[in-house]
């Protein structure tokens, strides 16, 4: 029972060869970890103390060893793992003196590379340009004075003035949706706000809303709002709408008849 019983002194893992096959089949040890090599130098070691060879002993440490690459292997190659166990037995074998061929090839190239350190490892390169090559002449494209001369006097000439035009705010006067509010009262008794100003501008929107806050304070109109947002109803009170207009108006109303407004942002 020589294959379980030997002990290991490895980086990640040290105790009994058995304990260390239990905690793998447990998935309590990553067998990624373990240097297998180790191992089976261990073992080798443990098989130069004794005065013969068991090879039942032997045996069973060989497919044991085996069986844990095999488990390494699929740790590191997981997909690789899924597609050699769709392949058939002839396909398998296949592959894996394809892989074998590979892996010699690789261990020569590394070998070769060693051996080329080896040898040539005491030299040095330069990673600059050698001192005595010759320098590249560089070279001007032919210029045109002409053309250098037009250029500079097209930045002399002063940039044309920009033009703010399109960012005026122009508000119509008050009065006019004074009156056009006092005419539609004329008319009728009451009419929704909303439906009177759809399609004006939003400026003329907002100088309608304070001629109807003007009405409203001078005692004309009541308006009537079921919830935020909700349409306005403006109604007209039972006062004379010119005398209240000539009593109760604001002098700043009266200020503001036909005065157009200008607001030019910054």
């Amino acid at each position: 029972m020589l294959a379980r019983e030997f002990v290991l002194d490895l980086d990640a893992f040290e105790g009994p060869f058995d304990l260390l096959l239990s905690l793998v089949l447990r998935d309590e040890l990553e067998l990624v970890d373990i240097d297998l090599v180790e191992v089976v130098v261990a073992f080798v070691e443990r098989l130069a103390e004794r005065d013969e060879i068991d090879l039942e002993d032997c045996g069973e440490f060989l497919v044991l060893i085996s069986s844990l690459l095999e488990l390494k292997a699929r740790g590191l190659f997981p997909d690789e793992a899924d597609e050699l166990a769709e392949l058939e037995p002839e396909e398998a074998a296949e592959e894996l003196a394809r892989r074998l061929a590979e892996y010699r090839r690789m261990k020569a190239a590394a070998a070769w590379l060693t051996d080329r350190l080896a040898a040539e490892g005491d030299r040095f390169f330069r990673l600059g340009p050698a001192p005595l090559a010759p320098r590249p002449e560089r070279k001007l494209a032919p210029q045109a004075p002409a053309l250098l001369a037009e250029a500079l006097r097209a930045l002399a000439i002063p940039p044309k003035a920009v033009s703010l035009r399109h960012m005026e705010l122009r508000f119509p006067p008050v009065s006019q949706f004074l009156d056009r509010f006092r005419s539609v009262l004329a008319r009728r008794r009451r009419f929704d706000f909303d439906t009177e100003v759809a399609g004006l501008p939003r400026v003329d929107q907002a100088v309608a809303f304070l001629a109807l806050l003007e009405l409203r304070k001078a005692g004309e109109v009541e308006l009537e709002q079921g919830a935020p947002f909700a349409p306005i109803r403006v109604s007209r009170l039972d006062l004379s709408l010119e005398d209240d207009a000539a009593a109760t108006a604001p002098a700043a109303v009266a200020a503001q008849e036909g005065t157009t407004w200008t607001a030019r942002s910054a």
